[in-house]
């Protein structure tokens, strides 16, 4: 992607990283045995259903995901390490033995960030005027291992994911390293359609799109109705993802040779059924909650190809 010198970067970027005497103790939910399971208090009241944070491939098999249940869904990774390896005590600010915010590359990947989320407030905030409306621009938090939300505790092993209680992104910049590496998805426009993927979220939380899905999960009849729902609210933010790269790219000129198709090929990466076949399981479409790889990769290029939010209608598409 083209940024340079006079490309400015987006205001609401907060870091979280290296922040000494975080909010975690050493007996926080993550002491004793790992901390593998907590519940993701919403607003005080809670959600009346029991959370569960997927971690690695025993939530990807029983097919749980917290964040579909908060309508504002994550990008998840099997297995994505946790541990400190020095000390085997979890990333967590506030515990010894952490990686201290130290990252290759940091300053360069943090404006990185900052340029893209710009980029998004351009976008959206132009449709949004056209249409009548305030675009809110959301905060994107960068952290290490873990950090509050207002969702609750938020986890590396989580993915990047949207918070719609307090209308924040959050991402551990590790996962662009579990792209390249163990996904086969590198590339600057890759983990700009990440972020984009996740202000799609927001997108979708503005427009009420969020809170009615929430509504018809809790009104469905089985986990499987309520996975089929969240997987057409997780096709729309990849067709968002889509609308902002194309009208981006036409108003920035930002889409240098190869990063459409680094975009695709992270989306099929991402697939539910391409992280189940990783993690050795059977694929059960019925789990799904991100859609298919083939989906993933259809919905955003229909955004890239016509630039227009009304054509990322997937709730009223039969298949």
């Amino acid at each position: 992607m083209r940024y340079g010198e006079g490309d400015r970067e987006s205001e609401n970027v907060e870091d979280r990283r290296g922040a000494g005497g975080g909010p975690f103790g050493g007996g926080g939910p993550f002491g004793g045995g790992g901390g593998r399971r907590i519940q993701l208090p919403i607003g005080g009241g809670g959600m009346g259903i029991g959370t569960l944070i997927f971690i690695g491939i025993i939530c990807l098999m029983l097919g749980i995901n917290p964040l579909t249940l908060l309508t504002g869904g994550g990008i998840e990774i099997p297995n994505m390490p946790m541990p400190d390896r020095r000390t085997g005590q979890p990333d967590i600010d506030g515990l010894p033995g952490g990686r201290g915010g130290v990252q290759r590359n940091k300053d360069e990947m943090t404006k990185f960030v900052g340029f893209v989320l710009k980029d998004t407030e351009d976008v959206w905030g132009d449709f949004f005027q056209k249409a009548g409306k305030q675009y809110r621009k959301p905060t994107l938090v960068i952290f290490e291992g873990a950090t509050r939300t207002a969702c609750g505790v938020g986890q590396t092993a989580m993915g990047p994911f949207y918070c719609p209680v307090d209308q924040k992104v959050y991402i551990d910049l590790q996962f662009y390293d579990e792209m390249k590496r163990r996904f086969g998805a590198p590339g600057d426009f890759a983990q700009a359609y990440v972020i984009a993927h996740e202000v799609g979220h927001h997108v979708q939380k503005l427009l009420g799109i969020a809170d009615n899905v929430q509504r018809r999960k809790e009104a469905a009849r089985s986990q499987e109705e309520a996975n089929a729902i969240q997987v057409k609210m997780e096709l729309q933010a990849d067709c968002f993802a889509g609308v902002w790269a194309a009208v981006n790219d036409q108003l920035k000129k930002r889409l240098e040779p190869g990063d459409i198709e680094e975009g695709l090929n992270a989306a099929a990466a991402i697939g539910d059924d391409t992280l189940q076949r990783r993690s050795g399981q059977r694929v059960s479409p019925e789990s799904f909650t991100h859609g298919s790889a083939q989906q993933r990769v259809r919905w955003f290029k229909k955004g890239m190809d016509t630039g227009n939010p009304q054509a990322c209608d997937t709730f009223n598409t039969p298949n």
